[in-house]
């Protein structure tokens, strides 16, 4: 991105900040002299704000006071320092996350930061420093307490030191109420100073040719040695990295050394671009031809694209009827026609696959975002993208906010999946974000999956979308034949629970001894949900949250999975120190232990987020399985999205009824979607493929039609459920969370809201539920009380949270403890 000139712009005195606080108002601030010709929209300004100094976001300029400024000119506050000449935010992102802000009542300050790549953002440290009054203090006093002393004899030795350093030598309370009190007198005086973000451009010493190089035939004659540098030099547009230079010309530092001190070369820094495909091999582009559904629907995409404006499609497939395919061409008609394109997917297990087929299409062209790379990595590709060198970005959710220009194209893969839900503040879903994107720059959107959220079926159905199917396989290959394995039945005839019944085992050893492969699906990590004491019935729980901890026997701890809280299994029970523990439920960790005791001959790798937590882990795993390295894998959900193997044509799905028992309405949905999804795994290549489904509720009418793999039949049921209960999307929905470590002072403040949002629905247009404790009444420390709002009109909704957050606000109710979701996935 070019840097634009400061003499090119007007001068501004005021700047609107958006503050990376849960706070949706901007705050105005004036800028001093020096920085009024060179801010721009989007740069980032050290401002402060309170006792603090904070990185805001310029959103507004204005050579005078705004009308509608809140405050008199005399109150403003100076903006500390400018960060960005040129303005790391684009116009299209201020305006994306502007919406994304107002729709989802969330801080556009938030909003914003979440935007950028993790790192750039500046942080600020305090500089104390002793002032002359300080200095006299120390000469003259005797009776100083022993802490500020201290702290005065050492900022007196060297000037002045970062309080964090201060800290570090001392009591940090201590030390903090100390610098207070001397600021306070006048002994001391606290400053603030930016301090880059933790990620910058890299750079390596590199070695350039000189132009005047050849004049030095009069001199002394080089060296062989130094002759072979000039010639790789030469091969090599004449600039090298230095370790390279002496590595390709077999010379040592003291060779290109000498050369440096008699002209002929100079030592420079050259930018070095982190690419997390460095690792990673190019897949053989195959060109495949296109099946006759799949060129109508290509067309459909196309014809959209050439007409530049914006249009949003459904693309309804089947699991392995080529979508994949109909991206990579719509993509490269995107760029043909002078656009870029956004593929977003749901998982990051789901990234490599996606982006070494873009890579080997593509090149350059794709870069890749996601939260496993460096920062580093995340960094060069956000530039790369920013600075247009990069014209393809693939990447999880927030790849939504990449700063691509001249957007053309947006693809949405496994739309449905929940994935794409921020489930922190600022809360956002990812899709729904890319369709506004789309919207706001005229660009084409794909939305794609096998099992459509009931949302976006819905919005078909009724024009909002394009609705475009793919009802095959590709080649005509068959869909995989569904068995439902009645676990009743199986306990009646053991006698006890069995992880894997006798026919899915009989199945298992089949498709071994023919060769072919296997996925075995439970999505629930660990080796045992819970420890039971069966002398006082009491569970091990989290400390922090209302669950039960989860036994993970490869490193012998009871592990939170929401907070992370962590101990040693105990030898006696902590309550009545009875040593009859008790583990209950079945993990993948445990699944993995029997499944390789049972089947000996079997090559098994587990693939959940606690054997894939290095690095490269999960490519290198996924990889060996598609080369039969691996027979079976079992994993959680993570197995059940967008892999694509062709010797895969068993997929047994243990333990699936834990999902519809959810406190949630979406909870039949999230469970055909998961074995919809599963079974799609099986039967990709030639060979039939068959999914085996153990439930103890085989007439639930999910696992029905899941089992026939029956998309209409499932909608047509869950549906009407949706109307006659008023759930989405019929009506829309907001939850508002208020938590607070007390418990107490959490459910005033959610009894103000309560009434203060039933005092404004005055028309009541929108239906308030609760106060009641969530579903996790307790998590990661917090009490946690919710409210519910339906309605059938999403701006009176809106208007309502508004009007009555602030009427809280000013009745008492704590903001901080608030938080508001619009069209929330989880409701616990």
């Amino acid at each position: 991105m070019p840097a634009v000139q400061r003499s090119e712009l007007p001068e501004h005195q005021f700047v609107e900040v958006a503050l990376p606080l849960p706070m949706r108002q901007t705050f105005t601030y004036e800028l001093p002299p020096g920085y009024r010709k060179m801010i721009s929209c989007g740069a980032r300004v050290l401002v402060p704000f309170g006792s603090r100094t904070l990185t805001g976001y310029a959103v507004a300029l204005s050579p005078d006071l705004p009308a509608e400024a809140s405050i008199e000119r005399e109150n403003i506050k100076r903006v500390t320092e400018v960060i960005d000449e040129t303005p790391l935010l684009t116009a299209e992102i201020l305006e994306l996350t502007k919406w994304a802000a107002d729709y989802y009542s969330a801080s556009w300050g938030e909003m914003l930061k979440a935007s950028l790549p993790s790192g750039i953002n500046s942080a600020t440290e305090r500089i104390i420093s002793i002032t002359e009054k300080g200095r006299s203090i120390l000469l003259r006093t005797t009776n100083l307490k022993p802490l500020p002393a201290r702290l005065l004899h050492r900022l007196a030795e060297s000037g002045n030191m970062r309080q964090d350093e201060l800290e570090k030598e001392h009591d940090a309370a201590a030390v903090k109420r100390v610098i207070r009190t001397l600021a306070r007198e006048g002994s001391i005086v606290v400053a603030h100073r930016s301090v880059a973000g933790k990620v910058k451009p890299k750079f390596r010493k590199a070695v350039r040719l000189l132009a005047n190089s050849s004049g030095i035939d009069g001199e002394r004659p080089l060296t062989i040695p130094q002759q072979a540098v000039l010639n790789t030099l030469t091969e090599n547009s004449g600039e090298m990295l230095f370790t390279e230079l002496a590595e390709s010309s077999s010379s040592g530092a003291s060779v290109i050394n000498t050369l440096v001190r008699r002209g002929v070369v100079e030592i420079t820094k050259k930018e070095i671009v982190r690419d997390p495909f460095s690792s990673e091999s190019l897949l053989a582009i195959v060109e495949l031809e296109l099946n006759s559904d799949q060129q109508k629907v290509l067309s459909g995409v196309v014809s959209a694209l050439d007409a530049g404006e914006y249009k949003a499609f459904l693309l309804h497939g089947v699991t392995g009827s080529g979508k994949t395919e109909i991206y990579i061409r719509a993509m490269r008609a995107a760029l043909d026609n002078g656009k870029t394109a956004l593929m977003l997917v749901p998982e990051i297990a789901l990234t490599p696959i996606f982006s070494q087929r873009l890579r080997a299409v593509f090149g350059s062209e794709v870069a890749i975002l996601h939260s496993n790379l460096s920062a580093g990595e995340r960094f060069d590709e956000w530039r790369r993208i920013r600075d247009g060198r990069a014209r393809i970005a693939i990447g999880t959710r927030s790849a939504v906010f990449a700063p691509l220009s001249n957007l053309g194209l947006v693809i949405v893969d496994e739309e449905h999946d929940a994935s794409y839900r921020q489930q922190e503040s600022p809360f956002y879903n990812g899709r729904d974000v890319a369709v506004m994107s789309a919207n706001q720059t005229g660009a084409v959107v794909v939305l794609g999956s096998a099992t459509p959220a009931l949302e976006t079926y819905f919005n078909a159905q009724n024009g909002k979308y394009t609705y475009l199917s793919l009802a095959a396989r590709v080649g005509g290959r068959p869909m995989a034949e569904a068995q439902l394995i009645d676990m009743r039945e199986v306990f009646r005839t053991a006698g006890k629970d069995v992880s894997i019944s006798p026919i899915l085992a009989d199945a298992i050893r089949e498709t071994h001894t023919r060769g072919e492969q296997s996925i075995i699906l439970l999505n629930r990590r660990g080796f045992s949900s819970f420890v039971l004491c069966r002398s006082c019935g009491e569970s091990l729980r989290c400390r922090n949250c209302d669950i039960t901890l989860t036994y993970h026997k490869f490193d012998r701890r009871l592990t939170c999975h929401y907070c992370g809280y962590s101990v040693e299994v105990p030898k006696l029970c902590p309550f009545c120190e009875s040593e009859y523990l008790y583990f209950i439920g079945e993990g993948t960790e445990q699944l993995e232990q029997k499944l390789r005791s049972g089947f000996e001959d079997i090559r098994i790798a587990r693939v959940d987020r606690d054997s894939m937590s290095r690095r490269g882990e999960m490519s290198r795993t996924l990889n060996a399985f598609d080369r039969g390295e691996i027979d079976m894998l079992i994993g959680t959900q993570m197995l059940a999205k967008g892999h694509d193997f062709h010797n895969v044509t068993l997929v047994g799905i243990i333990s699936v009824d834990t999902g519809l028992g959810l406190p949630d309405f979406r909870s039949a949905e999230r469970t055909f979607q998961l074995i919809t999804q599963a079974a799609g795994r099986a039967g990709r290549g030639e060979l039939q493929g068959r999914v085996m489904i153990q439930t103890y509720y085989p007439d639930h009418y999910a696992l029905k039609f899941a089992g026939l793999q029956d998309y209409d039949g499932f909608y047509a049921e869950e549906i009407k459920f949706r109307n006659r209960m008023a759930y989405p999307p019929f009506v829309v929905l907001a939850s508002i969370m208020i938590k607070h470590a007390d418990e107490s002072y959490a459910r005033r403040n959610a009894d103000t809201l309560k009434s203060a949002l039933t005092a404004s629905n005055i028309d009541n247009s929108c239906r308030i539920l609760g106060v009641a404790p969530a579903s996790l009444a307790k998590l990661k420390g917090e009490y946690r009380f919710q409210i519910l709002i339906k309605s059938t009109n999403r701006h009176r909704m809106r208007d309502l949270i508004n009007i009555g957050t602030a009427r809280a606000e000013a009745s008492g109710c704590d903001p901080r403890t608030v938080f508001v979701e619009i069209d929330p996935l989880n409701l616990m």
